[in-house]
């Protein structure tokens, strides 16, 4: 079990306190894909009774970043190349195609300067303390947005249904892939292309920046 625990006790929803401790824990790598989550275990450490801790790992299971086995209970699921390869990047590159190209017919102003805001945080957050977990966060925001600002709300949900195993991702493999300096880089060209680009170099250059996360798997 994590050894960790938050620096402030819970707020108001216990089980989102919980769930977010969990959901980091994973994602970071330091809850390792096996690695059981005992009810427990989980309460007596954390101080949470039993109820919502039991509603966090139902949700985590629901997201992905948990599985029940018979006779084991819930363990942390693995993000496997694979399934980086064959499930979560085709089903990025459908939506976030489909939002990019749509975001690039109209440009909006509140849109660009919001992403500009983010990427400006990108590179101060390089090379600072806990840069991998605020570099994902900021990454993940910035797709966020604009597949918020293309207005398609089943693009949304679908999103944000694999939004924590892409996190996941990030966190424990992506570095293998590219630097951290590298993240902001390819978030800048992806903003320029917004700014400036026609909607075919605005759809190459989000093609290509997903792409970079199959590693050696693609010959993109």
């Amino acid at each position: 079990m994590t050894s960790s625990m938050p620096p402030t006790g819970p707020p108001a929803s216990r089980r989102e306190w919980v769930l977010n401790w969990l959901r980091q824990a994973i994602a970071s790598g330091e809850m390792k894909p096996g690695e059981r989550l005992v009810e427990r275990e989980l309460s007596a450490g954390s101080g949470v009774s039993r109820g919502p801790v039991r509603e966090a790992i139902m949700i985590l299971e629901q997201e992905g970043l948990v599985v029940s086995h018979p006779y084991r209970g819930a363990v942390v699921a693995e993000v496997s190349q694979r399934e980086v390869r064959e499930v979560l990047v085709p089903i990025r590159l459908t939506i976030e195609r489909f939002a990019f190209r749509d975001v690039a017919e109209t440009r909006p102003p509140e849109l660009l300067d919001r992403l500009e805001r983010v990427v400006e945080e990108m590179f101060a957050a390089v090379g600072g303390e806990g840069d991998a977990d605020r570099l994902a966060d900021l990454d993940l925001a910035f797709h966020e947005a604009v597949i918020t600002a293309s207005g398609h709300v089943q693009a949304l949900q679908i999103w944000r249904t694999i939004q924590p195993r892409v996190h996941a991702y990030f966190l424990r493999d992506a570095p293998a892939h590219s630097s951290p300096e590298e993240i902001p880089r390819q978030h800048r060209a992806l903003l320029s292309a917004l700014r400036t680009g026609t909607v075919d170099e605005v759809d190459c250059a989000v093609t290509r920046h997903i792409e970079t996360y199959l590693g050696d798997d693609t010959s993109a």
